[in-house]
């Protein structure tokens, strides 16, 4: 490892990983944001202690849950760690959902304070809740207050609780603790490895939405290292550009579907001269984006692979794999220092090269998943995570992901679950069955392809379905296409043969994700 590398490995928490950096280098801007907004070390600090105070006095105490909805900046940082600082748990809400959909998630975990950031249709509809909305926030913030109880975290108190939709369609609260957010920095400097490194003067462009697991992981690596971390409201192209042109990014993480419009958006490799390294993850990516990525961007590159239950990454593919017209890169990567992979078939590991269901063994995996102890013991089973991704390892332990046991589609990077767009089309009053898988496309990776059966007597359009579902589910889970079939193929127990539906798609791709 680099001398330049840097790695705190006295802080476990991240009350311990504020406190330090704003003693430590309080000037230095911790929080930059696209519109221009600075916030130091010191800030951030004394910004976060004021939110624990207001929690306090709102009576939450440690265990309790407290729910962000909007979009990255000053504010959703200091709610983080406002939450560590008091022992409760932070649930970032995916803005992009419905007031139902939203609605449903803060009942499951029963928030006792939702910090409402932006228009949503939730605004005004909720009364079970204390809320505080963003007009309101620096001068609730701001009133003076008795500090709040200190509160000892340990590496094992959970932090934040993300919410991953499920085949059921119904979203589960994946409960992590602060050691999700320090074990894979740890394994990476015991191992001297920099795959993911920090270095003095970063800045740490967030593309990943902070309700994700990728983007909230990655703000909290650049805590600990004491960089400044970059938020961007929403996603966009030209902001990315003069971030790294004028902004000083020197680090960022995406999905592929935003490096793709990046590219598309007319970006010059002048333009990223100060870019040193980008993270990408979220779904599998094609070599000729990857190549083309390489050429304008001119840095080093790291693939990570793993799940809200893994506490993010638990596979990396390493910068000096990234060789063009390598077979390396299809691979996902290989396991980080501390992290093991087995690939099982009926409840028994395969051999090499074998094909089967992912289970990752990672120190940096959830607690459960909140209230549901069945689900929980079904995905954490002996101490191994089910991915419900198949796949397999060659000789020298890279993994290799050809599909998903599970049914899951990934639209730009949004984890998208047939059974909740097949519930919701379902009440239509002119379908009588349906079916929902994703096939391949350019622009986001994969898209939403709805199947649908017509009653006898009733008949829809594209455009009847699509305004039916508005309001319904988010906008980015819409089938983006439809096909009116006869019948859904069904096996004899009734279960959908998504595989088939799929097939033709897909055929002559070397993966069936994308």
């Amino acid at each position: 490892m680099g001398k330049t590398v840097i790695h705190h490995p006295h802080l476990t928490t991240m009350t311990e990983t504020i406190a330090f950096h704003s003693e430590r280098h309080p000037d230095h801007t911790a929080v930059l944001t696209s519109s221009g907004q600075r916030s130091t070390y010191r800030d951030l600090h004394q910004a976060s202690d004021a939110v624990a105070a207001g929690l306090a006095a709102l009576g939450v105490t440690a265990g309790d849950r407290v729910a962000y909805l909007g979009r990255e900046g000053p504010a959703y940082w200091e709610v983080l760690f406002a939450a560590a600082r008091t022992g409760a748990v932070l649930v970032p809400v995916n803005w992009k959902l419905t007031a139902t959909e939203v609605g449903h998630i803060l009942a499951d975990c029963d928030a006792r304070v939702v910090f409402l950031d932006g228009d949503h249709p939730l605004r005004g509809t909720t009364s079970r809740h204390e809320v505080v909305t963003d007009g309101d926030y620096p001068r609730w913030r701001d009133t003076p207050r008795p500090p709040a109880p200190r509160h000892e975290a340990t590496p094992q108190t959970p932090l934040a609780q993300l919410y991953t939709s499920g085949t059921t369609g119904l979203p589960k609260g994946v409960v992590l603790p602060h050691h999700s957010f320090f074990a894979i920095r740890d394994a990476l400097a015991a191992a001297e490895l920099d795959w993911i490194d920090w270095r003095d003067g970063d800045v740490a462009l967030i593309g990943i939405p902070g309700f994700h697991i990728g983007g909230l992981w990655y703000a909290t690596q650049a805590f600990h290292a004491g960089a400044t971390v970059y938020s961007m409201p929403t996603f966009d192209p030209a902001t990315v550009r003069r971030a790294v042109s004028q902004d000083g990014v020197t680090v960022a993480i995406f999905v592929p579907a935003m490096m793709r419009s990046i590219l598309a958006s007319g970006a010059d490799a002048a333009e990223f001269a100060g870019l040193r390294k980008v993270v990408y993850g979220g779904a599998p990516i094609s070599e000729a984006l990857l190549e083309e990525s390489a050429r304008v961007f001119d840095c080093d590159f790291a693939q990570i692979y793993g799940l809200t239950e893994t506490g993010n990454t638990a596979i990396c593919l390493p910068p000096e794999q990234h060789v063009p017209g390598s077979v390396r890169l299809r691979a996902a990567g290989r396991p980080y220092p501390g992290v093991q992979v087995r690939i099982v078939e009926d409840g028994v590991e395969v051999p090499q090269g074998g094909t089967g269901e992912v289970h990752l063994r990672t120190p940096a995996a959830m607690l459960e998943y909140w209230n549901l102890p069945e689900a929980t013991a079904a995905t954490l089973v002996d101490g191994w995570v089910r991915t419900g991704d198949a796949g397999y390892l060659d000789d020298e332990g890279y993994l290799y992901i050809q599909d998903r046991v599970k049914d899951m589609i990934l639209v730009g990077g949004e984890n998208v679950f047939p059974a909740e767009i097949e519930n919701a089309l379902a009440a239509h009053p002119a379908v009588a069955d349906v079916a929902v898988v994703g096939v391949p496309d350019d622009h986001t990776g994969e898209a939403v392809l709805a199947h649908v059966v017509f009653r006898p007597d009733q008949q829809a359009s594209t455009r009847q379905l699509m305004l039916f579902l508005r309001g319904r589910i988010a906008d980015f889970k819409l089938p983006s296409r439809y096909q009116v079939l006869d019948a859904v193929p069904r096996n004899p127990s009734g279960k959908i043969l998504r595989r088939e539906l799929r097939e033709p798609h897909w055929r002559g791709h070397q993966r069936r994700v994308n």
